[in-house]
């Protein structure tokens, strides 16, 4: 990624009000790959966060899907959290433990506030994650960068900087961790288009569903019709987040900060996750999965 310009290939001709583009667009192997979504307007029960949607492969193969009917919160590639000290950065229903899904109005916000550097192929942004009542509770900085692989394959490196700027430790936490077995999600997440029959889900050692969710693995593929996602954790930090996987029910991967217990971010302290993701036109098997990740993450 090269310093961001004034003015070029990443801007779109709507700005918001600060001057900064209203939306974003990624490149790759020239052409546009992805579009971020700065300021979205969307309902506050959403959980309003900056995300990447439509996202495509080289040849044009969309990869994300943004406000299915199933799941309306779900926003295409982006950071979702269920709970941050009780607030909702995730969207839709807030699970309570001892009484299930609720509707709250404990929405939070992911403000977009500066992208202090921006251009065609990537960006680092600064935001501020708020409570429902406007207060702080984290910031963060996020960086993501579109790398050309090879001529049916692209990668997506998304990083995500969450500093607790406040005087006491928050916690962050996940449905699972409120009593409901299973539902470790929060974190990274990518939805991907639903289509008529199921992904297949892979990681080195394993296959199906059942058998990679919840788990830790390098990496993780998704292969739908004519086109395959491959995840991995690039730091120690982050390979260690099980994954959470949905195929059946619909198709989503994400990176779980708080799979078995709440995490903990002590004040003034940062914590750091790193993915980057092989977007394939095509059905990679388990040796094409990993040779790109490799090439991907430059082990």
């Amino acid at each position: 990624m090269t310093p961001a310009h004034p003015t070029g290939p990443a801007e779109s001709a709507r700005t918001t009000a600060a001057g900064d583009p209203a939306t974003t667009v990624l490149n790759a192997a020239g052409r546009p790959v992805a579009r971020y979504s700065v300021r979205p307007d969307v309902a506050a029960r959403l959980s309003p966060r900056p995300y990447l949607h439509p996202v495509t492969t080289l040849a044009g193969t969309v990869v994300t899907e943004s406000g299915p009917a199933d799941h309306p919160h779900h926003l295409g590639v982006s950071v979702a959290v269920p709970d941050v000290d009780g607030h909702n950065f995730w969207g839709g229903r807030t699970y309570v433990r001892d009484r299930g899904p609720v509707e709250r109005a404990d929405h939070g916000v992911q403000r977009h506030t500066a992208f202090p550097l921006r251009d065609g192929d990537g960006f680092v942004e600064e935001l501020r994650w708020t409570t429902a009542a406007g207060d702080d509770l984290l910031r963060e900085r996020r960086t993501v960068a579109a790398l050309e692989l090879t001529g049916t394959a692209w990668a997506l490196d998304f990083t995500f900087a969450l500093t607790n700027t406040g005087d006491r430790t928050l916690t962050i936490g996940s449905p699972a961790t409120n009593g409901r077995p299973g539902a470790a999600y929060g974190g990274f997440f990518w939805r991907a288009p639903k289509e008529p029959g199921a992904p297949v889900v892979r990681t080195p050692t394993a296959e199906g569903e059942d058998a990679v969710h919840g788990t830790r693995a390098d990496w993780l593929s998704l292969s739908g019709d004519g086109w395959t996602l491959v995840f991995a954790g690039v730091t120690a930090a982050t390979r260690r987040d099980p994954w959470f996987v949905r195929a059946g029910e619909y198709p989503g991967v994400g990176s779980s900060l708080a799979h078995g217990e709440r995490l903990a971010v002590a004040a003034g302290s940062t914590l750091v996750r790193r993915v980057v993701t092989v977007v394939a036109d095509g059905a990679l098997d388990r040796d094409g999965a990993a040779a790109l990740v490799r090439r991907a993450v430059g082990a």
